[in-house]
């Protein structure tokens, strides 16, 4: 049996906080699952909401597992003469690719809702329409029209200013470099993993409509050359922000 009372208070805020970490992966995916298998006359719509509540449960028991460890109060503080900026406790590898990847969202999705047509019912958005050289044209779907794009938007726009608020409050809140380091490393793969997981859904859209797609010809294969390096290193990142959520001190590691 445990003994509370035997357990210095770190330690037991470190659990705390990564028990936060794993119940934010385990609703997640409990979501995610009752979601995915929810019936529906769209498809895909299941799966981004699935994709998207994982996410941003992903991003919420990071954050609350930042909430429940509070900055240790010394009996003197000392303040340093360097400015402390998010920049400088963020993983400096991981970070821009995370930011490349969110800006291939972004692209993508503002592409695939200026291209996107309705699908065979009629519903906007929801389709891309192919015309072959015959002059036979195919609704494919799904395509990350405006209608698929709104809620990817939205969850991002979502998890990024919880993201970055958290990493503000860190960089200026007082704590070792070390402690700063390794919760700003957590709030950064939290991000990076709703990040690279709605982009490995944007990409499996694209994948998807190009694979049945028999006239998609030079533009086709263009595209294609883009969005498989682009999956690959969205499931190098996925893995590697869901080995910093459930590993604890990460940074140290580097």
């Amino acid at each position: 049996m445990l003994d509370l009372d035997t357990v210095p208070p770190e330690r037991l805020l470190a659990r705390a906080d990564l028990c936060a970490r794993w119940a934010g992966l385990t609703l997640g995916a409990g979501v995610a699952q009752a979601l995915a298998t929810m019936d529906s006359d769209d498809m895909a719509m299941p799966f981004v909401s699935a994709v998207t509540a994982f996410g941003l449960c992903a991003v919420g028991g990071v954050l609350l597992g930042d909430s429940l460890t509070p900055p240790p109060q010394d009996a003197v503080r000392t303040a340093g003469l360097t400015p402390r900026r998010v920049r400088n406790h963020v993983p400096p590898r991981m970070a821009p690719l995370l930011l490349l990847q969110t800006a291939c969202v972004v692209v993508l999705l503002a592409i695939g809702t200026t291209v996107a047509d309705s699908d065979r019912a009629g519903r906007a958005g929801r389709a891309l329409a192919v015309t072959c050289a015959v002059g036979r044209t195919r609704h494919l779907g799904p395509w990350p029209g405006l209608y698929y794009a709104t809620p990817i938007l939205a969850s991002l726009t979502l998890g990024t200013a919880a993201c970055v608020w958290a990493l503000r409050r860190i960089a200026h809140r007082p704590g070792g470099n070390q402690q700063r380091h390794d919760r700003s490393w957590a709030i950064t793969a939290a991000w990076g993993l709703l990040v690279s997981s709605q982009l490995l859904l944007v990409l499996g859209m694209i994948g998807r409509v190009l694979f049945y797609s028999q006239c998609a010809g030079m533009l086709g294969n263009i595209t294609a050359l883009v969005i498989y390096p682009l999956g690959l290193l969205s499931l190098f990142t996925l893995v590697w922000c869901l080995f910093t959520i459930v590993v604890p001190r990460a940074v140290d590691h580097e």
